[in-house]
């Protein structure tokens, strides 16, 4: 009988640890997912939220001087997020992208210029289409202070000019913390072409952004 309980307690054991090897496995899968460029030197990082990161980093993804495109959460205060956690709205981060572009061939501003006017709809408070949450929110966030001056010059120019009807509820934060997404998320786009959303929302967004900065494009059209 002894015997026979040390068997099961040892079976139970067993099954805890294979449980936390496969939630530490998991973890690790998660943390190499979306990875930066190896190679830095000469890079520069800007972080935008913008509504469903499949479309955003698509955009970002074509414009020459571009070099890689990260989906992710930022925003919030949970460490490590899982893309469930943040679309229960709790955890106060954002659907978000970081761009690693080379600062001589495109430069901050005109990816400012690209993300209020063509990347998506910054005047929208917590929606981008059929998309509704604070987790679809618009956010600019800067990492230095002449950043911060550039974003609201450009919603200042951009409120200027009556482009939209509405003004620009973007969020304008400092950048603090950015959480790789889930390794299926990573170019979702380019991956799932028949995914119904991808066909509905993200082209549409994309043939938009194409035909307003040809001149940025990677592969001009």
């Amino acid at each position: 009988m002894i015997k026979l309980k040390l068997y099961w307690v040892g079976l139970l054991l067993l099954a805890v640890a294979c449980s936390q090897s496969h939630s530490e496995k998991q973890t690790a899968m998660r943390s190499t997912a979306g990875k930066a460029p190896t190679n830095l030197t000469g890079l520069a990082v800007a972080t935008f939220a913008g509504g469903c990161f499949w479309c955003t980093e698509e955009i970002f993804e074509e414009i020459r001087g571009v070099r890689e495109v990260v989906s992710g959460y930022a925003g919030g205060k949970e460490q490590n997020p899982t893309y469930e956690q943040v679309g229960s709205g709790q955890t106060g981060h954002a659907e978000s992208i970081q761009v690693y572009y080379d600062p001589k061939e495109i430069t901050y501003q005109q990816l400012l210029d690209v993300f209020f006017l063509a990347g998506h709809d910054p005047t929208t408070l917590n929606r981008q289409g059929p998309d509704a949450g604070t987790q679809y929110r618009s956010i600019a966030f800067y990492r230095t202070p002449q950043e911060k001056q550039q974003i609201e010059a450009t919603i200042q120019k951009v409120n200027a000019s009556k482009h939209y009807s509405d003004p620009i509820v973007t969020q304008v934060l400092p950048f603090t913390e950015f959480w790789p997404a889930e390794d299926y998320h990573q170019g979702y786009f380019r991956l799932n072409p028949d995914n119904p959303y991808v066909q509905s929302v993200s082209t549409p967004k994309i043939l938009k952004f194409r035909a307003a900065y040809p001149q940025l494009l990677k592969n001009p059209l």
